[in-house]
């Protein structure tokens, strides 16, 4: 007992400092670079809110508009959904090159079986939803189990699913009126209500809520830092556990049915129901929207938010240049050099970690 109070006097006289790291003569440049690796939509939140800025003082007061911000959200609404989408598979360090034709053929699908076949609307859209899927997880079969590069799968299933869609169609068109008329379900994301003197779109709240649905999918749940860890190291991930195949395979599976999502909402926002809108660069949107939105091309790294002011970005650069009257080339100029510079920055970031 005696020698238990000897004991509690020496731990009484010891030192009670907690350990402290000293910033104090960490330089700037390295504390920014601290705080980029760590909060990755950062720097398309800057680069977004510089770019409405300079716009803004350039244009005047027409691009702060209301109307002018809310269109430019309708705008992005297809690509911001798609962005979401290839964003989940970059994560792991895959690409998806054909989430733009799934979209398109999921689309094709849900028109043909409402409006040729009149079956009800209601199943169409599930039909459709299980096209896209069925699509996202042949990629995720040949990439997890076959064990082949996801470039090389999705190249060959872009060119598969491009194909299928233009033998099954015929390559015609369904009117916007046809669709109005027997499926009009199928317009759904494009009714559009007021605020204020804003004018949304059912597109885009479904566009937004999408985007804060898998953040916390991606930040909150086992699956989602399961993607984080697969993308990052996938030895290290399947040593601790983690079913990379399962991982991968539901990844795909889940940008599929994302992708047949666009597709309803792409539907809404066009109102006819194009095959030959396979050929749209939809898909190198999306990657577009990821890359300056920061999500790293190496995998691990990045926050689905910044694909949503990826996407916003090349928005709000599109309408200020056509606002200004430019030449349509200096909106491709542009966003070449916010991939390039996006990259850069990645890259810049990643070496915290080194």
């Amino acid at each position: 007992m005696a020698g238990a109070q000897e004991f509690e006097k020496v731990l009484d006289q010891s030192d009670r400092n907690v350990a402290a790291f000293d910033h104090q003569g960490v330089p700037l440049i390295k504390r920014a670079q601290h705080f980029l690796h760590s909060t990755p939509a950062a720097v398309p939140l800057i680069v977004l809110v510089m770019s409405i800025i300079i716009f803004g003082i350039t244009i005047g007061g027409r691009f702060f508009s209301s109307y002018t911000l809310t269109l430019i959200l309708q705008q992005i609404a297809i690509v911001g959904i798609l962005g979401a989408a290839q964003t989940l598979v970059i994560l792991t360090a895959g690409i998806d090159l054909s989430i733009g034709v799934i979209m398109v053929i999921s689309a094709v699908v849900m028109g043909n079986c409402a409006v040729v076949y009149g079956i009800p609307a209601f199943i169409a859209v599930l039909i459709g939803l299980g096209v896209g899927t069925l699509c996202g997880l042949l990629n995720g079969f040949l990439v997890a189990v076959m064990k082949l590069p996801p470039f090389i799968v999705t190249l060959g299933t872009w060119n598969i699913v491009m194909a299928t869609n233009f033998i099954y169609s015929a390559n015609e068109t369904i009117r916007d009126a046809d669709v109005a008329s027997t499926a009009p379900l199928l317009h759904l994301f494009g009714a559009s209500f007021k605020v204020g003197t804003a004018v949304l779109t059912l597109g885009v709240i479904a566009m937004v809520l999408l985007v804060l649905v898998l953040w916390y999918v991606l930040n909150h749940t086992a699956w989602g830092r399961h993607v984080y860890a697969v993308g990052d190291d996938p030895e290290a991930a399947k040593l601790s556990g983690i079913q990379t195949r399962r991982v991968l395979f539901s990844v795909y599976g889940l940008a599929g049915l994302i992708a047949a999502f666009a597709a309803w909402v792409s539907i809404g926002r066009n109102g006819s129901i194009s095959p030959s809108a396979a050929v749209t660069d939809y898909n190198l949107q999306a990657i577009t929207a990821a890359v300056i939105g920061g999500i790293s091309l190496f995998g691990g790294r990045g926050s689905i938010l910044g694909t949503l002011f990826g996407a916003m970005i090349v928005g709000v650069v599109s309408m200020g240049l056509n606002m200004l009257g430019a030449d349509p080339q200096w909106k491709v100029l542009l966003t070449g050099v916010l991939i390039i510079g996006a990259v850069a920055i990645d890259q810049w970031i990643r070496k915290v970690s080194v």
